[in-house]
């Protein structure tokens, strides 16, 4: 998409363990700093005092049974604050928003990984969400095998990097399954290239939208 409108973007970004989410938003920071664009970053789940609290609670140990559909629930909890709380203010305020992760992941963790009713998700995602949607999601997009041999580098596995290959497969299928349904919001990053390569897609992206 291209913003002729100049109205302030809601961006998030995507992607399953190990492509790199944290360097690249690190990078796609940077390119909207040198364009001069005000924005702030935030977090899924998280990006409130109350979202933070609820994040520690998913990610942790304490709750490692917790049933799914009560993982889902949290999800759409922390979400809820985060819309009303960070992202309408800012978008109202003229603010670009920089999110990493956002519903997209709830239909791939929980949808896909969990395999909870799709159809129970978008009624959660209606009622909290409303009309607001992301207008542009980069999905980092890598195998399995290669994401996860670069997280088990990175620090100990929190509760949802504890899962199994077919859970990450399920993850990775549902997002992409999604980027086709949507191809004109969801734009899919080789995540498996090397650095310099996925940010040259990362700012190819970028330069048809700013």
């Amino acid at each position: 998409m291209n913003n002729k409108s100049n109205q302030p973007l809601f961006i998030t970004l995507e992607g399953s363990e190990g492509v790199g989410k944290t360097s690249n938003l690190e990078y796609i920071k940077s390119l909207l700093d040198g364009a001069g664009i005000e924005y702030i970053e935030t977090r899924e789940p998280g990006g409130t005092p109350l979202g933070e609290a609820l994040r520690n609670t998913l990610l942790g140990e304490d709750f490692k049974g917790m049933s799914d559909d009560t993982e889902l629930m949290l999800m759409f909890a922390a979400r809820a604050e985060h819309v009303a709380q960070v992202i309408r203010p800012a978008l109202e305020q003229g603010q670009w928003v920089l999110c990493d992760r956002f519903t997209d992941s709830t239909y791939a963790y929980q949808g896909g990984g969990r395999q909870l009713d799709m159809d129970r998700i978008a009624g959660l995602e209606q009622w909290v969400l409303g009309d607001l949607r992301p207008d542009i999601t980069l999905l980092l997009d890598a195998p399995v095998d290669i994401g996860r041999e670069r997280a088990g580098k990175r620090s100990e596995p929190d509760r949802f990097e504890q899962e199994r290959d077919a859970f990450f497969n399920r993850v990775r299928e549902t997002y992409l399954a999604r980027a086709k349904q949507e191809p004109d919001r969801i734009k899919v990053i080789d995540a498996s290239k090397d650095l310099d390569n996925v940010q040259s897609q990362i700012k190819e992206v970028f330069d048809n939208l700013i």
